[in-house]
């Protein structure tokens, strides 16, 4: 039986190594490139990317700019820095993605001296929002980099955008991908994405299982009991939590420790 081989002396003068992020499965180099490309008529302006990663105990919201020595952080945000701003327990659901985000906009506007001049919402209500340019400097632009993420409706990652819009950082987006819109209708239901911004659906999912299953609510919910956060204190939490982190985006913890 006659067997053809392929990988050949021919072959091998031919193979090219592929990028070592991108045989570890970390890179997705054809998203980067068209991230990353400036017009040439930008004059070496850099190109902002807000890169937002998730892990099973934190929450990753970066600005970051690409250089030929290689990417530069300007400003970062994590959920385990939440605590500081009143939010202890839930760091990482889809109201601590948000508090994540808008701790990274006034961080980096804060930084660049337009924390005045572009407030952004004042109070997060889920309705649609653009950041407009006023007199004198231009808003911050970023471009959304989800990474390997999935980019489905109602992910994480998409409260974390909300978040640093919300803040006042113009990042060109639709409302497809945020919980509570309706692709049959094209239409937006606002208070769908508000409830979720303030963890409105973690609190009634608590009372149902208070009612119904008290060994299941003890058992899921243990760290909000630990913490004494009760269901009809979760909205004031995250609330709170967003007010600190406008009156004082710039707060570090004090440890790089954090326990979730």
């Amino acid at each position: 039986m006659f067997v053809k081989i392929v990988k050949n002396r021919s072959y091998f003068s031919r193979l090219q190594i592929k990028y070592r992020r991108r045989r570890e499965g970390k890179t997705n180099y054809r998203k980067r490139r068209l991230l990353v490309a400036q017009d040439k008529n930008k004059y070496n302006t850099p190109k902002h990317r807000l890169c937002v990663r998730m892990s099973n105990k934190d929450i990753t919201a970066q600005i970051i700019i690409a250089k030929i020595q290689g990417d530069v952080v300007l400003a970062a945000a994590y959920a385990h820095e939440l605590p500081i701003h009143g939010a202890v327990v839930g760091l990482t659901n889809f109201a601590g993605a948000y508090a994540t985000g808008l701790l990274l906009a006034r961080r980096i506007l804060t930084k660049l001296g337009l924390a005045d001049k572009y407030v952004g919402v004042a109070e997060a209500n889920g309705e649609e929002y653009h950041v407009e340019a006023q007199e004198g400097r231009r808003p911050f632009k970023a471009f959304m980099d989800t990474g390997l993420a999935r980019v489905t409706t109602g992910a994480r990652i998409f409260a974390v955008l909300k978040g640093v819009v919300d803040g006042g950082v113009n990042v060109p987006h639709s409302m497809k991908r945020f919980p509570g819109y309706n692709r049959d209708k094209g239409e937006m239901d606002s208070e769908t994405l508000r409830e979720r911004i303030f963890a409105g659906h973690v609190a009634e999912y608590q009372k149902m299982l208070i009612r119904e299953e008290p060994e299941k609510y003890q058992e899921v919910y243990s760290q909000y009991i630990a913490k004494g956060v009760k269901p009809g204190e979760v909205e004031d939490m995250w609330a709170n939590c967003h007010a600190s982190i406008r009156a004082n985006p710039m707060a570090k913890l004090l440890s790089e420790t954090f326990e979730v």
